[in-house]
Parts: C-alpha cells; sequence; structure tokens
C-alpha cells in the first residue's frame, strides 16, 4: 500500500495512493476461511465478500494516510470524501479528502452580534379572544334542541359498519361514534354523503379507500358503509368566571384574573416566537458569520452540497432528472449554485457548536423525542411515525442542531424560543 498525503491548508488534506488487488484477494480469502468455520445460516455471496473485503482495505488506506499525515484520529472532522476513484491492472488508485477540526475563536461579544428589540407585550384582546377559543374548545358536547338535517360543519353521532365484498372488515364499525363533518378525517366522500340525513335515518353509502392508503388490504378497495345517525351534537362554550379558572387550573384560590394571565403569557410567547424566527434569529446568524472566520473543512462542505442537491432534486420533474443525468456540465453548474450556502450551512454549524460548548449547553435525545412529537402532534401526523421518518432519513442530527442552535441563541438574547 503506498500513500501519498498534501496539506492544502491547515485542517483539510489530500490523501491519494494505490491498494494491490492482491491485497483485496488477500482479505477475501480471510473472509472465506472465517466463514467455512462458522455455521452461518446465510452464507455471503462471492460479490458481497468482495465488497467487503474492498471496504476493509480502503479503510486500511484511510488509517495509513492519517498516520503518514500525523494527524490525531479524534481530531477528524466529518466523513472521509472519496475524490477519485480509479481501477488499475493490478491495482486500485484512491484520492480521499480529509479535515480536522478547526479552531473557531468564540471570545466574542453577544452585545456586537445580537441586534436590540423590544420584548412584545400581550394585547388584552388577543388574550380575551385566546380565553373564548379555550372556552369554547372545553365546552362539552350536548344534542341540539331542535332536530333537524345534517349539515356541513355538524357533529354526528352515528353507528357505521364497512363491507367489502359484502364482508365485514376489521376496524371498520363504530358505535356513536362523533364524527365532525368537513373534517376530512374519514375517507374522502364518507362524511358528504352524511350531509341531509335525518335523526333516526339510516342509509349505505360507497367510497373507495386512497391507494396509498396505511392499511394494504384495504389500499384502493371500494367499501360499502352502512350508517345510522342518532343526533347531532353541539359545543355550548361556558362563561369565563372565577369557577371557570378553579376547574381549568385545578386551583381553589384561582380566579378569571389567574387564568388570563396565564393567556397573556401564551400570547406573549407566540409573538417572542414570531419576532424571533422572522427577525432576531436572522440577524444573529448573519452577525455570526460575519464577525467569526476560520478554515472550512472542504469534506464537510462538499457533502452538505450533496445533501443539498438531493434534497433539490426531489421536487424534480422526470425531465430534469434526465436532463442532470445526460449533462453532466448542468449538474455541476447545480453543485456549485448551492456551494455558498452549503459553506454557510457547515460554517454556522461550527460556530454553534463551539458557542454552545462555551456556554455548557447541550440537547438530549428526549429533547429531540419531544420537540417532533410536539410537531407532529401541531401538523396532525402520528409522533412515532415522524420519529421513524426521520430516523431512517438520518435528520435526526439536523434536528438536534437546530434545538441547539435555537437554546443557543436565546441564551444570547436573554429568553429561550418558546418562553
Amino acid at each position: 500500500m503506498k500513500v501519498t498525503v498534501e496539506k492544502i491548508d491547515d485542517i483539510n488534506f489530500i490523501i491519494s495512493g494505490v491498494v494491490e488487488n492482491s491485497v483485496i484477494e488477500a482479505k477475501v480469502a480471510e473472509l472465506k476461511k472465517a466463514q467455512s468455520q462458522e455455521s452461518a445460516e446465510e452464507e455471503s455471496s462471492e460479490e458481497k465478500m468482495q465488497q467487503d473485503a474492498a471496504g476493509q482495505a480502503f479503510r486500511e488506506f484511510i488509517e495509513a494516510g492519517v498516520k503518514e499525515a500525523k494527524i490525531n484520529p479524534d481530531n477528524l472532522l466529518g466523513q472521509p470524501a472519496l475524490k477519485r476513484y480509479e481501477q488499475k491492472e493490478s491495482s486500485v488508485f484512491f484520492e480521499v479528502e480529509l479535515a480536522t477540526s478547526p479552531e473557531v475563536n468564540v471570545d466574542i461579544d453577544y452585545e456586537e452580534v445580537v441586534p436590540s428589540f423590544t420584548k412584545p407585550v400581550a394585547d388584552p384582546k388577543a388574550v380575551e379572544e385566546k380565553l373564548e377559543e379555550f372556552a369554547k374548545q372545553q365546552a362539552p358536547f350536548v344534542a341540539l334542541e331542535t332536530p333537524r338535517a345534517v349539515e356541513n360543519g355538524d357533529v354526528a353521532v352515528i353507528d357505521f359498519k364497512g363491507f367489502i365484498d359484502g364482508k365485514a372488515f376489521e376496524g371498520g364499525s363504530a358505535e356513536k361514534f362523533n364524527l365532525k363533518i368537513g373534517s376530512g378525517s374519514f375517507i374522502p366522500g364518507f362524511e358528504e354523503q352524511l350531509i341531509g340525513m335525518n335523526y333516526g335515518d339510516e342509509k349505505t353509502i360507497s367510497v373507495t379507500f386512497p391507494k396509498e392508503y396505511q392499511a394494504p388490504d384495504l389500499a384502493g378497495k371500494e367499501t360499502q358503509f352502512e350508517i345510522k345517525l342518532h343526533e347531532i351534537q353541539e359545543q355550548r362554550a361556558e362563561t369565563p368566571n372565577d369557577e371557570f379558572a378553579k376547574k381549568i387550573l385545578s386551583d381553589a384560590g384561582a380566579t378569571l384574573e389567574t387564568l388570563k394571565a396565564k393567556f397573556a403569557d401564551q400570547v406573549t410567547a407566540e409573538e417572542v416566537s414570531k419576532l424571533y424566527m422572522a427577525e432576531l434569529k436572522p440577524k444573529i446568524i448573519s452577525a455570526l458569520l460575519s464577525k467569526i472566520d476560520f478554515t472550512l473543512p472542504s469534506n464537510m462542505v462538499e457533502q452538505e452540497i450533496d445533501a443539498k442537491v438531493s434534497k433539490k432534486s426531489r421536487s424534480f420533474t422526470e425531465e430534469e432528472h434526465k436532463a442532470f443525468a445526460e449533462d453532466k456540465g448542468k449538474f455541476m453548474e447545480l453543485r456549485e449554485s448551492l456551494r455558498a450556502e452549503a459553506r454557510d450551512t457547515v460554517k454556522l454549524m461550527l460556530i454553534v457548536e463551539a458557542l454552545a460548548k462555551k456556554e455548557g449547553l447541550e440537547v438530549h435525545e428526549q429533547e429531540v423525542h419531544a420537540a417532533l412529537g410536539y410537531q407532529a402532534m401541531m401538523s396532525g401526523h402520528d409522533a412515532q411515525d415522524l420519529l421513524k421518518y426521520y430516523e431512517e432519513n438520518n435528520l435526526i442530527a439536523s434536528a438536534k442542531m437546530g434545538l441547539l442552535e435555537d437554546k443557543l441563541f436565546g441564551t444570547m438574547l436573554g429568553f429561550h424560543k418558546g418562553q
């Protein structure tokens, strides 16, 4: 194994060299020997062994380069970036980019990067509106005093039973179920067909489950539902008073003014959050990027460009995908158009990490899960599904960095976002 190291600047290195085919072949032989001595239920294929052996050789190549460059492995930053790979007659040529952690000088005066601002004060009118809306939400559902036909927006109390090809299916029935018409919570076409039903009416409706429905045995299937309407319900809001405040706050000493103060805090927090996202956060980011400078790790910048290209390509049409695949120059133009943004993303991440370390700030796993749970609740998604999506798409680290950024900026501003 022959390795050459070129130091580009104070933190970036290019490691190049060759790994002989004989090295990889020897590793394949070792893997085969190890497999023959084990009673594995599934044997690795020849192709899999070649890939594993090549992977081992590549890691050893990196280790040799790190040793040659006299780099402390603990100081390596990001993943090695493969710049060139060339299969020769008797060897493989590699060119890899590595970087060590830059020195980020965060000995700065926060007054120089934090914009001045006036903390919002809750508008009494907004507090009253929020209190009234809350009282309405807390009101119990009661039957209409005068029965009438179902209208859009009503809460209908129904029995329903679903059938596919004349057979009832699991999970397709319920009794005295409260369904808000127009909420879109049921299969498309279901709620609309209840409009006009009167108390005691029974009818059979037909709907089709969406093709992308989560239950494969129901997806795309035409279904009949037998429906019976019991009644229509409405919410009658209580009048907010001291007794209402005692019940809501579970505090015998609470008054209406106590409850209003709680809502005033909530309104203020919402206004602070809007101000933070729209003005304060962008200004802090801009100031930090302009005030603090250091050498950026090239491998991380390239990987961030890759991530941004991947994200952008998700919205491409089939024709656009084809155009970029066929025109390498066009693809490289796209990459270069994202370079400045990628550099700022990497730079900001390193600044935030350095400042957070200085302030003793951390974000724990449970905080990430809590934030994703809140996001799921606010968007009407399942919390576990959202967490799984983030894990499968390697987005947890990004979510954690976002929380750390907000925690840090909240400290710099003298408050935490949302508080």
